[in-house]
């Protein structure tokens, strides 16, 4: 499981609709933009160490402008998107292979459960439209980008 973690002050997710217009799936102010991506080997050992993780990071300025806050100190929210993406290799030629990403048959259990996981731990959760084409918007606190893998 790989999880990009971007600490957003704005962050927002759109799908194209059926009439040709734009719908907001997703939208959050001050939180962290969580890309997630699920390989095979993924199963609810990886969910819950990933759950822990991320909503224990502490990389929110405090009174003295450290990063010392976790996303709960600050009333963070955030925004799960789906990116089979993270699990690309370009290493050889121009077309990255994807074949370390799990498939849909198992990546939208996984992402379902790390989203309830996620909501049962107590933040505001959004989120994309997993295997739709999505738009992503954020605007990127510090910037803060991390790169999460178990």
């Amino acid at each position: 499981m790989r999880v990009l973690v971007q600490r957003v002050a704005h962050a927002e997710v759109r799908v194209a609709d059926e009439s040709g217009g734009v719908r907001v799936t997703g939208s959050i102010e001050r939180g962290f933009l969580l890309l997630v991506g699920f390989t095979h080997a993924d199963g609810d050992e990886q969910l819950d160490w990933m759950v822990d993780k991320v909503l224990g990071l502490r990389v929110f300025a405090d009174a003295d402008d450290r990063m010392n806050l976790a996303l709960a100190d600050v009333g963070g929210a955030l925004l799960v998107v789906s990116q089979f993406t993270l699990y690309g290799d370009a290493r050889k030629g121009k077309r990255p292979s994807f074949i370390d990403a799990a498939r849909p048959e198992l990546a939208i259990p996984l992402y379902e459960r790390f989203v309830e996981r996620l909501r049962a731990r107590g933040p505001r959760v959004e989120t994309g439209e997993f295997g739709a084409m999505m738009q992503v918007e954020l605007v990127n606190d510090g910037p803060v980008t991390l790169w999460l893998e178990r």
